[in-house]
């Protein structure tokens, strides 16, 4: 496959979100780079000039009317030093992010011989949830019914499920699949192919699956760290079609082969992939929290730095 042409690169200027180019009249007087600062702490603003059904358009005589502050050069420069460093921060934040995704990867990655290798279905029990029809005539407010597990019920980068908003009844329990704490479900549509731990015992539709009987070949936070590694989600995509939806089935997930290192070397991997998960996941500590500190602490002085009093005439 040959190179993609490189998109120009525009010195001095910077698109907006319909592709025009945008660039200060006199670099003398207004720096470009102060202008999408500024722009950047009034999207609300600029949001309110579009117009049009379908692809909108920002009105541009709106757009040329808006009125925007022009401090004196060296403040402009030195504002846009300062959020510059605010910018790069996050970036090098989300760069270790990265970098742990990396280090995840190598460390679930074995070279052919080192250990014992298997199809998932050899290793585990694999199943696809079921759908009780019509769903809404099994639902219950009774405290007694059956937690029903659906995809909003768990958090996008959390590992356990916990509760549910909803319940089944004893009927709808039994024309569904039933899972028990400790067992994982997989996305197979939706979040395609990420996994999650069940904290409780409920019930799962046709739009997870439910992996278990594991416990012989791996430890639960083993797997689950295996499960999301860049490796095995892509032989997941690949085996599920190159469509823009794609969909996992039980065959697919059966099929799908998989280190298998001895129980002791699993336990020495998760002890260090457990450390650096929270480090980058765990939204009271470590990245989310530094990253949502930065973010916070940009847009104040953002917001600080690019508001002025009018000048008296």
């Amino acid at each position: 496959m040959g190179r993609q042409s490189e998109r120009p690169v525009l010195q001095g200027k910077f698109l907006t979100a319909d592709n025009r180019i945008a660039v200060s009249n006199d670099p003398n007087t207004l720096d470009t780079k102060f202008l999408y600062y500024f722009m950047q702490g009034n999207l609300d603003v600029l949001a309110s000039f579009y117009r049009g059904s379908g692809i909108k358009h920002p009105s541009m005589s709106q757009v040329l009317d808006m009125v925007i502050p022009v401090p004196p050069l060296e403040v402009q420069r030195e504002i846009v030093r300062i959020l510059d460093t605010f910018t790069e921060l996050e970036a090098e934040l989300e760069a270790r992010r990265r970098q742990y995704a990396h280090y995840r990867d190598s460390l679930l990655t074995f070279p052919e011989g080192e250990v014992r290798w298997a199809t998932m279905g050899d290793v585990a029990h694999i199943v696809r949830g079921a759908s009780p029809r019509p769903i809404q005539s099994f639902i219950t407010t009774d405290p007694d019914g059956v937690p029903w597990i659906k995809i909003g019920d768990v958090a996008s980068a959390g590992k356990y499920i916990t509760q549910t908003a909803e319940r089944v009844t004893a009927e709808g329990a039994c024309r569904s699949r039933l899972v028990r704490p400790g067992d994982f479900v997989l996305s197979n549509s939706m979040s395609f192919g990420r996994p999650y731990i069940s904290g409780i015992e409920g019930c799962i539709h046709d739009g997870w699956l439910a992996i278990s009987e594991f416990e012989g070949s791996f430890l639960p936070d083993y797997l689950y760290h295996l499960l999301r590694s860049a490796p095995v989600q892509a032989e997941f995509a690949r085996r599920a079609g190159g469509g823009t939806v794609q969909n996992l089935n039980a065959d697919i997930v059966k099929a799908v082969t998989v280190p298998v290192p001895p129980l002791d070397e699993q336990a020495r991997i998760v002890a260090i992939l457990d450390k650096f998960d929270a480090l980058v996941n765990d939204l009271s500590i470590g990245l989310p929290a530094e990253l949502a500190a930065r973010r916070k602490q940009y847009e104040y002085y953002r917001d600080r730095l690019l508001t002025f009093k009018e000048a008296a005439a």
